[in-house]
């Protein structure tokens, strides 16, 4: 009884560190079981990648404006069923010059999901990134950043890396001028940052886009995009 107590005890501990390490692994910005990955890059030059996930919506037609006024490129990563509903903003980003990735068709997570599953998702969207004009590589980012080993082994499959970012003044800051403070407190050359402008309706975002361009503008920093950054 005291053997099948004591299986019990080291089954149960050892599905605990199972399950913490699994949580971990999905989280990690900086690591994962297959193919590369970049969250930053490291440069003595004052370079930033500035990162914008979901969309096309409306909210493009600030945006274009805000990057051009400061000489900025940015990465775009997109949404595939955003893109079917506003092919002509994604259009524009793509006539402004400035990276173009792909951040599944649905957003859903993508974890649990059978290979044929990420397939789909990633593909329909590259081919609609195409159809909106772009020709250059294209990166991928997961939603919410979120990946164990399936999608993983399937970029690693072609080629692709995985892209993450090092600073994301949204998930801590909800005022414009929180936001902008944070990154400039955190920058470091070489940091990718992630922001979420396309669904804002409170201006809080686009403005911080602004203050955050002007801010590392002031300080010397130039905006790339994920690829040039690479280059560094």
């Amino acid at each position: 009884m005291k053997k099948k107590w004591l299986w019990l005890i080291i089954f149960s501990i050892l599905l605990v560190l199972l399950l913490v390490g699994a949580y971990q692994l999905m989280n990690a910005r900086t690591f994962q079981l297959f193919g590369g990955l970049t969250d930053r890059v490291e440069t003595e030059q004052k370079v930033v990648a500035l990162t914008f996930d979901d969309g096309p919506t409306e909210n493009v037609e600030e945006l274009l404006p805000l990057l051009e006024k400061y000489e900025a490129k940015a990465t775009f990563f997109l949404i595939g069923k955003d893109i079917e509903e506003h092919p002509e903003e994604a259009e524009q980003i793509v006539k402004a010059g400035h990276q173009v990735g792909n951040h599944t068709y649905s957003h859903e997570r993508m974890i649990f999901k059978s290979p044929s599953a990420i397939a789909e998702e990633i593909e329909k969207t590259d081919e609609l990134i195409r159809q909106a004009g772009y020709d250059k590589e294209i990166d991928f980012r997961p939603p919410n950043g979120k990946k164990l080993i399936g999608l993983p082994y399937y970029l690693n499959k072609h080629q692709r890396e995985t892209i993450m970012w090092n600073l994301e003044p949204d998930s801590y800051h909800n005022t414009a001028s929180g936001k902008v403070s944070y990154v400039k407190e955190q920058v470091t050359p070489g940091s990718i940052i992630l922001m979420h402008p396309m669904y804002d309706r409170t201006g809080e975002t686009l403005k911080a886009v602004e203050g955050i361009l002007k801010t590392l503008s002031d300080e010397g920093y130039t905006f790339v995009t994920v690829n040039e950054l690479q280059k560094q």
